[in-house]
């Protein structure tokens, strides 16, 4: 088959998204078929000069944006021009975005199949730029309605988002898949170099890995770890991701604490698993969440998690047995959690048991495969 994704962003952006892109695309490229991913030609920070490279056997083509109106929606027309081709299938990923609809024609014009997956993007406009809020109105009222029209399959990550894509889907069927885990993960690293090489090898270790967003709520885990640390040694709190806008906010509240440290972003697969095998809790203290890759990241590698019970976190967790639920801002419950796992052995042992036996349910391989029954439907 010929297989167009098209995303805003892709490699070297860093996000779940990009990388859930990048895992279909290049198991569809060793199946043999062409692959090809259009995206702006931005890492959210800067414009990109490579526009056309091949990654993996990857045809991607950035394409010039226009505008941006925040860190994640830019505008890039000219996809209509890029895309006119013939596909078989058309896979657009995130909903609200100009792209979903300019590919849904193109995919009518040219008779290919367009399969869309959702990301979950329904959290109102809290955090969002002012600039922002009236096209989130006008998406729930119109263009996501306009959209679905053109879509041919809908994929959401999470059961969550049912109920809302019924207003904007006309009836469509809805299919749920989830977000995956690299098989790296499930295997046993020896040697923990991230310990030795940052001179924590005798700590315990809290970890937060993801995006520095307001969203994503690291400053709530500063703020805990502050309170811990004054009365607890030998824990050790790493915040690992890009900065998107509270890297300064962190890194200013913890700068006085040498059992606190922000990293920036590891990338390459087997540093991130030394990283999460490295670490005894993982913490995802979230504003709202779709179904981060890092959540099931962190169960293969056996941690226990303490998350914000939102959005679709809670139909892929359970309290007491993959970890707790703290809510949004809820400092004194994430610190009374974090104690009680690194306390309790036993508790932590039994939680990352349940962690890694579920997440063997996440294989990319296994979502690869439903997603490639989806394109023959």
């Amino acid at each position: 088959m010929k297989i167009a994704h098209v995303s805003m962003f892709f490699l070297p952006s860093f996000g779940g998204v990009e990388q859930m892109v990048y895992e279909i695309a290049r198991r569809q490229v060793a199946e043999g078929h062409e692959v090809h991913v259009f995206c702006c030609d931005s890492d959210k920070k800067k414009r990109l000069e490579t526009k056309e490279e091949v990654i993996d056997g990857i045809h991607v083509h950035r394409i010039s944006y226009l505008f941006r109106l925040s860190l994640n929606t830019f505008i890039w027309p000219s996809l209509f021009f890029k895309l006119n081709k013939n596909f078989d299938v058309i896979h657009t990923h995130v909903s609200g975005h100009l792209h979903v609809l300019i590919a849904g024609i193109i995919s009518k014009i040219r008779n290919a199949n367009h399969v869309h997956t959702t990301h979950c993007p329904w959290t109102g406009t809290r955090f969002r730029p002012k600039i922002l809020k009236p096209f989130i109105i006008m998406n729930n009222l119109i263009f996501n309605k306009i959209s679905y029209l053109v879509v041919d399959k809908i994929i959401a990550i999470t059961p969550w988002e049912i109920g809302i894509l019924k207003k904007h889907t006309n009836g469509k069927e809805v299919k749920i898949i989830p977000n995956g885990v690299d098989s790296i993960l499930y295997k046993k690293i020896d040697k923990k170099n991230f310990k030795r090489d940052n001179g924590i090898a005798d700590k315990q270790m809290v970890l937060f890995f993801g995006r520095l967003n307001p969203t994503k709520g690291p400053e709530k885990l500063a703020l805990a770890a502050i309170n811990i640390s004054k009365k607890r040694k030998g824990i050790f709190f790493a915040w690992v991701g890009p900065d998107e806008g509270m890297a300064h906010e962190v890194s200013n509240l913890i700068k006085n604490y040498p059992n606190m440290k922000y990293f920036g972003p590891v990338r390459g697969k087997e540093k991130i698993a030394d990283m999460y095998q490295s670490a005894d809790v993982y913490i995802l203290p979230s504003y709202r969440e779709g179904l981060p890759l890092t959540f099931f990241e962190a169960m293969a590698s056996g941690l226990p998690i303490i998350a914000s019970p939102v959005n679709g976190i809670p139909y892929e967790m359970n309290d007491g047995e993959n970890g707790f639920f703290v809510e949004y801002g809820d400092v004194e419950n994430l610190e009374k959690n974090i104690l009680r796992i690194l306390d309790d052995g036993k508790l932590a042992k039994e939680m990352s048991k349940n962690n890694m036996k579920k997440s063997k349910n996440y294989d990319w391989d296994l979502i690869y495969r439903k997603y490639m029954e989806q394109y023959l439907i």
